[in-house]
């Protein structure tokens, strides 16, 4: 009769379970500490893979409403800029005025006035990085002022028939359902400043204009000057006032960028929250896990080379 190991069936077929269990955590948790993730496909994030898909969805969406918003933001404040320039041509033209008047000498007014149209010019017809033109409106392919010079702009019927923008201004979405109007048109920016720029020239070619023609004012020339002034500092204020929209639409830019950053922030935030694991938790997790199988491999192992004989004591000599 042979003796027999004491382990039973049952017993080392419950050892094998919990050895494939202890193998499949260890496992687990070696792919997580070199991925980092969770899990590397759906199947380990269970219930929570709509969640997921739904956050990194909403992730990208505000990601591109920020791209949008960034490039948007670029352009009001190279906008800003260039009204601010026109401002000054403005002023600049208003000075001049003034300065003739009080000195009663319009000699140089001709000059300083074709000074400021042809810088006026490069700003309204001024393009952006994708070479379309900046004041266009929905007509961004076309100059907006279609002038060269005083003489063509003072033989216009009115200042109007100087620009060829369009009538809708540019728009960017910002967010769901939110949009900002962006673009300024040209007709809008500088029709006050051309006017008075038409005047002057208008009157100079006039037969009591002629203002380079002698270094003192006549009376016609002085009455027109101080009667134009006013349209002067009108044509100032009316830039500054479209540089002061542009900078209300510049503000709005930057607190919809800040927003939309904002939620990006929260929703990858709550995408690493769901996918990505703890490293020190994860690498805790590993070490448990191999001590586990390796306890489980040992007591397998041990209790399969147990039998009774490792109870029985040993034999005794009989007489």
């Amino acid at each position: 009769m042979s003796i027999e190991r004491t382990a039973t069936a049952s017993q080392s077929q419950l050892l094998l379970s919990l050895i494939n269990s202890a193998d499949s955590a260890l496992s687990k948790s070696q792919a997580q500490v070199a991925s980092g993730k969770v899990s590397t496909d759906y199947t380990g994030l269970g219930d929570k893979v709509s969640l997921l898909e739904a956050a990194r969805t909403a992730a990208t969406k505000s990601d591109a409403y920020q791209a949008n918003t960034t490039l948007a933001i670029d352009q009001a404040n190279l906008q800003d800029t260039q009204l601010s320039s026109l401002s000054d041509l403005a002023n600049q033209l208003r000075q001049a005025i003034t300065q003739a008047v009080a000195n009663g000498d319009g000699s140089s007014l001709p000059s300083e006035a074709q000074s400021v149209f042809e810088q006026a010019s490069q700003i309204l017809n001024a393009k952006d990085a994708n070479g379309n033109y900046l004041y266009g409106g929905d007509k961004d392919n076309t100059a907006p002022l279609n002038v060269t010079s005083l003489a063509q702009l003072a033989a216009l019927p009115s200042v109007a028939s100087a620009f060829s923008n369009g009538t809708l201004k540019k728009s960017v979405a910002v967010g769901d359902g939110q949009t900002v109007q962006l673009g300024v048109l040209a007709s809008d920016a500088g029709t006050a400043l051309l006017q008075t720029l038409k005047d002057i020239a208008t009157f100079d070619a006039g037969p009591t204009g002629n203002f380079a023609g002698s270094t003192a004012l006549t009376k016609p020339q002085s009455d027109f000057l101080t009667a134009e002034l006013p349209s002067a500092i009108g044509a100032a204020q009316s830039v500054n006032s479209v540089a002061a929209d542009n900078g209300f639409v510049f503000n709005q830019l930057k607190d919809a960028a800040d927003h939309q950053q904002a939620l990006s922030t929260l929703y990858t935030g709550f995408v690493s929250n769901l996918e990505n694991v703890d490293l020190p938790t994860a690498i805790t997790q590993l070490n448990q896990n191999q001590v586990a199988l390796q306890a489980a491999l040992q007591v397998s192992s041990r209790l399969g080379q147990i039998s009774l004989l490792n109870f029985l004591g040993a034999p005794t000599a009989t007489a």
